[in-house]
């Protein structure tokens, strides 16, 4: 005999991420990967910290009245500016996002800045800046991040890198910026390593030709090529990355840490 739990007992709850902390970086623009996160968590109950460097009033409003009129409420949300790139930017807006809301339970760290160019035309300038924000920021936000998790003893983070660091480059941005998101799979594994028996989580997630400003820069003719070559014969949709974070951001995916998840329409499959 099946016995049917009620609404309240139910063990199986579809708010993934009811009433969980969530920072997310880089979700300034409606376009963005960070952006489609952050709506996809708040329909699934989570309070947002939202954090990018080109914050302000209005730009926040914005975001919370977007968000809001997508899922049919007001979620709660703390837009905050923050440069990764310096740590004390970071440690600043995290211990606000603890004064307002007690605790953090997710990272997702979306931040990331593109540059085109090969090797011998980088200059210094454009190298300290590509390193400064994708790795060192990557750096800044986690381990301000860790400090709270450590002290829990409990929590999730997501990094965004990239399809370039797996296959050096080749279709957005310069061997820099491959390096830079190589670097940020190798801090997630460390993270991961080092974490786990605190039971901290950390996963990265290697997104391709997802449907961002990113694209932008490519002609008509480049993007069809590059879609010539995609087994889904498609671009991604942001809302299909945001839906990967929710998965590693939720119990569904607790016994996963250190793992590197491929988002390319079948792209690169190794």
């Amino acid at each position: 005999m099946i016995t049917i739990e009620s609404k309240e007992n139910k063990k199986y709850n579809p708010l993934l991420l009811e009433n969980k902390v969530c920072v997310i970086v880089g979700a300034a623009s409606l376009r963005s990967i960070g952006y489609a996160t952050a709506e996809l968590f708040a329909a699934h109950g989570a309070k947002l910290v939202i954090l990018d460097i080109a914050m302000n009033e209005q730009i926040g409003n914005n975001l919370i009245h977007s968000i809001a009129n997508a899922i049919g409420f007001m979620p709660e949300i703390l837009p905050l500016q923050c440069d990764i790139s310096k740590f004390s930017d970071c440690e600043k807006v995290i211990q606000k996002a603890v004064e307002r809301f007690e605790t953090i339970d997710c990272l997702v760290n979306c931040a990331g800045i593109v540059k085109s160019g090969g090797v011998l035309s980088i200059t210094e300038m454009d190298y300290d800046l590509i390193m400064d924000v994708n790795l060192k920021g990557c750096f800044n936000i986690c381990k301000s991040v860790l400090a709270v998790f450590k002290d829990n003893r409990k929590g999730v983070i997501v990094n965004l890198a990239s399809l370039a660091a797996q296959r050096g480059g080749g279709l957005v941005g310069g061997s820099h910026y491959a390096a830079s998101k190589g670097g940020v799979i190798s801090l997630t594994r460390s993270i991961a390593r080092e974490f786990a028996p605190l039971s901290i989580r950390a996963n990265v997630i290697c997104p391709a030709m997802i449907e961002t400003p990113m694209l932008d820069d490519l002609t008509e003719q480049q993007l069809k090529e590059v879609v010539a070559g995609i087994p889904l014969k498609r671009v991604g949709k942001a809302v299909e990355l945001a839906g990967t974070c929710l998965f590693l951001a939720s119990e569904l995916s607790g016994f996963i840490t250190g793992a590197t998840i491929d988002v390319n329409g079948g792209i690169h499959i190794h």
